[in-house]
């Protein structure tokens, strides 16, 4: 039995952020209905990455949106709205990330809703929080990553400001978003009561850089330094990084320079020899260290640099780790299918419970492909 079986999740997200909320409580067992626009459906429907689709639909919805069920609802007709609303009477958890003030105009904010339904589970996202001059302002990953400082921390000194390569803030905000959940139902199981749960695009980007933003508060607000080149951590001395190898990349994590120096056979200045140089002599240390991995391949590099304990790996590209025996022992991908009947590729959900990976084979749904069974199932 899945630990969240049984538990009813109204969906109004949209996009990425709480949408990949929904995804991970459906992995644990929940069951999880979208209610979409009829006839467009939720936006992702027709946000693809690459421009793929299957059938009518982006990939991309279909991989956020596996094992869940479409309910098609036009909020703004009063019919509607009270089959929502008496559908919200069976409900544990409901979902949104409307802009602030659109659910109140709607009827569904949480006050109203927890007049309805006093034991639910009430989760919010926004971009920005409800208050303050961004609130009502796109929230988007790439504008969160750009705001919160995070394209400060990739790339090389000499690059501009480098957003990471893929919807981090959007992903992030949906783990918060169901780390809450899971805590209020929690509560819940001990008081009876729901809550109300709120996160947003840039506190989710701002916590994840928790220990970078200590760091500024506390060393007089420097400016981020990037290494010149293979930089890997802004904050780290060196040798953390990425180095060119004969035929490939080779990864370097934290190192005594003094150790890796004795391995590699090289003789280095005095004032390499001293910790609290290996930062400010960063770059001065990391071509050093650049000039002597690049007369080897990186397998003759780690046969060396693991044997003595060196904290060191190849750098995969996706068709390499895809292909080793390192992937292939997780069993982290699977197939998914659609109502059509046609095969998707992608990744499981990455929780095992005592030691049980959870596979589910249902793509997203089409759009409004449930709502005449739960119109029939709740009385609605």
């Amino acid at each position: 039995m899945k630990p969240l079986e049984g538990i009813l999740v109204i969906e109004f997200s949209q996009f990425m952020a709480g949408p990949s909320a929904g995804l991970r409580l459906a992995d644990l067992g929940a069951r999880v209905i979208k209610i979409e626009r009829p006839e467009v459906g939720e936006g992702t429907r027709q946000l693809a990455i690459k421009n793929l689709f299957i059938d009518d639909d982006s990939l991309l919805f279909h991989t956020i949106n596996r094992n869940k069920e479409s309910y098609t609802a036009d909020l703004k007709n009063p019919e509607d709205l009270k089959r929502i609303k008496k559908l919200i009477i069976s409900a544990d958890i409901m979902t949104h990330n409307f802009r602030p003030g659109v659910m109140e105009k709607i009827g569904l904010d949480y006050e109203t809703v927890r007049g309805i339904n006093p034991k639910i589970v009430y989760g919010v996202v926004s971009g920005y929080g409800p208050l303050g001059p961004w609130a009502k302002k796109p929230g988007q990953d790439l504008l969160i990553q750009a705001l919160s400082g995070l394209s400060y921390l990739s790339g090389s000194a000499n690059d501009h400001p480098t957003p990471m390569g893929l919807a981090v803030c959007d992903i992030l905000t949906g783990i918060h978003l169901a780390q809450g959940i899971l805590a209020a139902l929690i509560r819940r199981g001990k008081t009876q009561k729901g809550g109300l749960i709120e996160v947003s695009l840039l506190e989710s980007t701002l916590d994840f850089q928790f220990e970078v933003l200590t760091t500024h508060f506390n060393d007089g607000g420097k400016h981020p330094k990037r290494a010149k080149q293979g930089n890997a951590h802004a904050y780290l001395s060196a040798p953390y990084g990425i180095y060119k190898t004969k035929d490939g990349y080779l990864s370097l994590a934290m190192t005594p320079i003094t150790k890796l120096a004795t391995l590699l056979q090289i003789d280095i200045p005095r004032a390499y020899k001293l910790e609290k140089n290996w930062f400010d002599k960063r770059n001065e240390i990391m071509d050093l260290l650049r000039s002597v991995f690049i007369t080897k391949t990186t397998e003759q590099w780690l046969v060396l640099l693991e044997k003595e304990n060196i904290w060191c790996s190849n750098v995969y590209s996706y068709k390499d780790l895809l292909e080793h025996e390192g992937y292939k022992a997780l069993q982290m991908d699977q197939d998914i299918i659609t109502s059509n009947g046609k095969n998707i590729r992608t990744t499981r959900c990455p929780i095992r419970i005592d030691e049980e990976r959870y596979y589910n084979t249902k793509s997203g749904p089409k759009l409004g492909e449930d709502t005449e069974r739960i119109i029939k199932e709740f009385s609605l």
